[in-house]
């Protein structure tokens, strides 16, 4: 099958892409492009699905760059192929290296200065977003010589508000940091919410100064066909899930 990749004109003429599972080799609860190494997938298996990720964006495996997630704010400066330890954001003006991000539910961020040459890529949950990794990943971005008003900035296929119900201890977390930050929260059923992760991801790209942002609008909960989501796997009761990948090069 061959791979379905969601693109932006927002970030072109760019070589980018928010890969669906489609057109990957694993199977079972995996089924699809898993691309994700800490998964309990077969690792020759998920080395397959990365290496079809790499064909297509024209790079190699190993300048296809990644970073150990963790849920921080922290943004490694990538000059070099090869892994690049733990963070949740890269940037780089290297030609020829592919920034990648994996995620299934968090939002996948895309961001690019085409005309300094300088992009961007983020794993923003609900945790590094609140933290300040989309606004730490602009000032990396300025240091290599990018202008905000000048980057583009695309979220990608991400849990929507309608399947992310959270309690109050989450509600409280966000409004002890700002008050006005309760205005992405929605009523549930009895003392739940519901978080628009992506709408905060917008307004804090918009709030930092960004020239453009914008969200692919789909939600990996709601499509099982398109996308893995760890929120509906544990819904589900499976043991475990799959990673989409996210990346872009220049």
């Amino acid at each position: 099958m061959t791979l379905e990749i969601l693109t932006s004109e927002t970030l072109s003429p760019l070589m980018h892409g928010f890969f669906t599972r489609r057109g990957g080799a694993s199977s079972g609860i995996f089924a699809g492009l898993n691309c994700g190494t800490g998964s309990s997938d077969q690792s020759e298996i998920v080395a397959i699905n990365r290496a079809r990720v790499a064909q297509a964006l024209a790079v190699t495996t190993e300048t296809l760059v990644g970073v150990h997630q963790v849920h921080s704010a922290d943004v490694v400066t990538v000059t070099r192929a090869g892994p690049q330890g733990k963070a949740d954001a890269m940037v780089t003006d290297v030609p020829g290296l592919a920034l990648s991000i994996l995620t299934a539910d968090c939002m996948p961020v895309l961001l690019a200065d085409p005309q300094a040459g300088v992009i961007g890529a983020v794993h923003a949950g609900w945790k590094g977003a609140l933290a300040g990794v989309l606004e730490a990943t602009l000032d990396a971005m300025e240091d290599l010589g990018a202008d905000r008003a000048d980057t583009c900035a695309v979220i990608g296929p991400c849990i929507s508000q309608s399947a992310y119900e959270v309690g109050p201890e989450f509600l409280d977390a966000f409004t002890a940091e700002d008050p006005d930050f309760a205005w992405f929260f929605a009523n549930g059923q009895g003392d739940r919410y519901l978080f628009d992760l992506p709408g905060f991801g917008l307004n804090r790209l918009r709030a930092a100064g960004i020239g453009q942002a914008e969200w692919t609008r789909h939600c990996t909960y709601a499509d099982p066909a398109l996308f893995y989501s760890y929120r509906r796997t544990t819904h589900a009761g499976e043991a475990d899930y799959g990673r989409l990948i996210s990346a872009i090069r220049l």
